[in-house]
């Protein structure tokens, strides 16, 4: 199954925290606005660049090349990472606000993408931890098979 291997390579990859899943395990079994097209990726790490050699510089690429297989476009901002003090979870609506604020204001330490990253914003002591909300819309309504 695709989504369980590619989960499985997140989780052993240096930096990965955390990730929104049932209590089953099952993380593509949340959906957000009850359209069951729509998956939600709700993930933590303990950096960008963490993140971006998963995404960009693991097996994750091969998936990222065929993502036109098992998604269609969406239509506005799918993507997007925030810092959090560490050991807080983010939640599903805190990463819809930021997908929405990305689209009104456009990236920003409030929210941001690959493209234009901001450094984690002074918390005092207090690390921070990179959260991410990757959307996508299902051309089946489960991205989870072969």
């Amino acid at each position: 199954e695709q989504v369980d291997g590619i989960n499985e390579l997140a989780d052993e990859s240096p930096g990965f925290i955390w990730r929104l899943q049932t209590d089953e395990g099952d993380a593509t079994g949340i959906r957000i606005n009850d359209d069951d097209r729509l998956l939600v990726n709700l993930t933590v790490w303990e950096s960008v660049e963490a993140l971006r050699e998963y995404a960009y510089r693991s097996g994750h690429m091969d998936v990222i090349r065929r993502r036109k297989e098992w998604f269609v476009p969406y239509g506005s901002t799918y993507l997007a990472l925030w810092w959090v003090p560490a050991g807080s979870l983010p939640t599903v609506e805190e990463g819809l606000e930021r997908l929405a604020y990305i689209d009104e204001h456009g990236a920003s330490a409030h929210a941001f993408g690959f493209r234009q990253q901001f450094p984690p914003e002074s918390q005092g002591s207090v690390r921070s931890q990179l959260a991410t909300l990757d959307d996508g819309v299902s051309r089946s309504g489960r991205d989870d098979e072969d």
